[in-house]
């Protein structure tokens, strides 16, 4: 019997194994690197070790640290959560080889399954040998882990060999295995997985099917369960071919079976021998909880011979700190307020106060909303995201919103290149046209004297605003009425400090405002605008040097283009710089076709948001000074 029991992990998924033990009674232990000292879930833990350092590689994938801080701690056992070590077979051996309980498949499974090039051949599979012409388009992938590290699509035989570096490299810094393999491409597939659970006395649970279809950059943005329209047939072949892999690696606990499904066939992509980030869509579906059955399986518990009915439709979105508008550059800042309406299931890391930073994911919360049917389910979670107050970094909060919405989701019709499609008219930027206004009043209000209006007729009043992210500023004027504040076409029904009544064309609406040190956040029912105050004069802009490459978010350099020097010439589009943040590896590319004449990256170097990277001075500038 499991009595203390420590996760090897961080964030939300640590705090959502966390409230599992709390309803079964099991004490809780948190590690944490010196960047999450003072985070949600160390807050939360009945005990913290610290791993010292920041980085992943130097804490939370040191698996003899964790081990280590687990006998410290007096814990019996250790849940993986996903990601970091939870499909290591070297860390889950240690585990056991240190006498503790692990709430994760056997070692030998987590093995047969890890490499994606294994896998398949387990299941009779054969990867694509040469690739020619003909084969293309073709996918190349890290053999092991996932969340779309190390995978790039290539549409031109030329490319492959410069793709397949990239994708060792990117392989090698997130896995540390620079193993990849190349598979074909399958054009408009929708991603279909199926969760089981397995005990150790023979029993596998195939639970349903997850849609998991909508992605950015190959990792997943919304999910939902049951998988929409797919034909009774189908799903039975999933399942099927689910429960197979699970008993060809006598798999225990908690697991997942990938497909890509294309005109009504299921293509094999990979096993997952871990806990799934979308698995409380099956768990809102199934009412279970997935955390217990896998700590219960782990101490020895024989499921029942079936699985529990299925009831309704699960929807979860991913609320990411990221600016879709700028290729989905991760955010980073402090977290003011993140509320969602009731009869929402939110897991989180975070809580009011606490900052985003460079070293970890991006993803702020996931929301989940259950409902009889499909269409309320969506509706559902569309309406209480769009209420949701998420005041601090620029989040994905207003494309999930759209998304939930779209006329080609709505309908089932979605497929992998969703956002490939569509990304740019979601993320495009619709903020009220009042808001500025009501930011304006309610600051005006708050800086009184007497917390009131004069009755005074006045000039016009001035304040600037910028709308975030898009940049568009804003003027707002408003002046004063012996009947109180006035503006030009907007009637101002109530100001106070923090709520302003706003009438325009016969609608009256409700502002919340929400002021701190750099933003302010206006709220209403619609949605949310972020404002960035600013002078009433524009303060003059710093000057760089034509082509200069700025670093569009904080993080680290892991490295510069082989053969890339200063003096040397460059082409437009090159990649020349490789940055990671929170996860995510974005490239830095020549503006034009020139001469690189600086070169400030260095492997390894952190840097900030508007750092100088790199200059490139292009072709005609040189041209023209001669």
């Amino acid at each position: 019997m499991i009595t203390s029991l420590l996760v090897a992990n961080r964030g939300e998924i640590a705090c959502r194994v966390f409230r599992t033990c709390r309803e079964l009674g099991i004490a809780t232990v948190a590690v944490h690197s010196d960047a999450d000292a003072d985070a949600l879930h160390v807050r939360e833990a009945d005990t913290a070790v610290r791993l010292p350092g920041a980085a992943p590689s130097d804490t939370y994938l040191r698996g003899d640290l964790v081990v280590k801080a687990a006998q410290a701690a007096g814990a019996d056992a250790i849940h993986p959560g996903y990601g970091f070590l939870s499909e290591n077979a070297a860390f889950a051996r240690a585990v056991l080889d240190a006498g503790l309980g692990w709430i994760g498949p056997p070692p030998e499974a987590i093995e047969a399954m890890a490499s994606k090039t294994r896998a398949k051949e387990l299941l009779g599979i054969i990867p694509l040998g040469d690739v020619t012409e003909d084969d293309l388009p073709v996918l190349v992938k890290a053999a092991a882990g996932g969340g779309g590290r190390g995978m790039r699509v290539v549409r031109e035989l030329a490319l492959l060999e410069q793709e397949l570096a990239a994708a060792r490299a990117e392989a090698v810094s997130a896995f540390g295995d620079g193993e990849v393999f190349v598979e074909p491409y399958v054009e408009g597939g929708r991603h279909v997985e199926v969760q089981i659970m397995a005990d150790a006395h023979g029993t596998v649970w195939p639970l349903g099917t997850r849609d998991c279809t909508l992605q950015r950059r190959y990792q997943k943005v919304i999910e939902e369960s049951p998988a929409p329209g797919l034909a009774p047939g189908l799903v039975a072949e999933l399942h099927e071919r689910a429960v197979r892999a699970a008993r060809v690696t006598d798999y225990r606990g908690a697991g997942t079976v990938e497909f890509l499904v294309a005109e009504g066939r299921a293509h094999f992509l990979e096993m997952n021998t871990r806990l799934q980030v979308e698995h409380p869509v099956t768990e809102a579906v199934f009412g279970i909880d997935l955390v217990a059955l896998q700590i219960r399986i782990a101490e020895g518990l024989a499921l029942e011979k079936d699985p529990p009915a299925a009831r309704g439709h699960a929807v979860e979105a991913r609320l990411y700190a990221e600016d879709p508008a700028a290729d989905w550059a991760p955010q980073t800042g402090t977290l003011h307020r993140l509320d969602v309406p009731g009869g929402v299931r939110l897991d989180t890391g975070y809580a009011a106060g606490d900052t985003i930073g460079v070293h970890y994911d991006a993803m702020l919360a996931k929301a989940v909303a259950h409902a009889p049917t499909r269409a309320e389910a969506l509706r559902k979670l569309a309406g209480a995201l769009e209420r949701a107050a998420v005041h601090g970094p620029v989040t994905n909060r207003d494309l999930l919103v759209r998304s939930l919405r779209h006329p080609e989701f709505t309908a089932a019709r979605m497929d992998t290149g969703f956002y490939d499609r569509h990304a740019t008219a979601l993320a495009a930027a619709a903020p009220d046209p009042h808001a500025p206004l009501a930011a304006a009043l309610a600051d005006a209000h708050g800086r009184s004297r007497f917390g009131g209006w004069r009755n005074l007729r006045s000039q016009d009043h001035l304040k600037r605003y910028r709308t975030e992210p898009d940049g568009t500023e804003h003027e707002v004027r408003y002046h004063h009425t012996r009947q109180g504040p006035a503006a030009d076409g907007v009637s101002v029904v109530s100001v106070s400090s923090w709520r302003v009544v706003l009438e325009a064309d016969g609608v009256r609406r409700t502002y919340t405002v929400a002021r701190y040190a750099d933003r302010v956040h206006v709220t209403t029912p619609r949605g949310d605008t972020a404002l960035t105050p600013l002078p009433l004069l524009p303060e003059p802009a710093t000057r760089r040097a034509p082509g200069s490459l700025l670093a569009p978010m904080p993080g680290t350099v892991v490295r510069v283009a082989e053969g890339v020097a200063e003096g040397e010439p460059v082409t437009a589009g090159q990649p020349l710089v490789w940055l990671e943040a929170m996860k995510m590896e974005h490239r830095i590319c020549a503006p034009a076709s020139g001469t690189l004449t600086a070169l400030h990256a260095v492997p390894g170097r952190q840097v900030e948001v508007g750092a100088l990277l790199a200059v490139v001075q292009a072709v005609v500038q040189e041209e023209e000074a001669s």
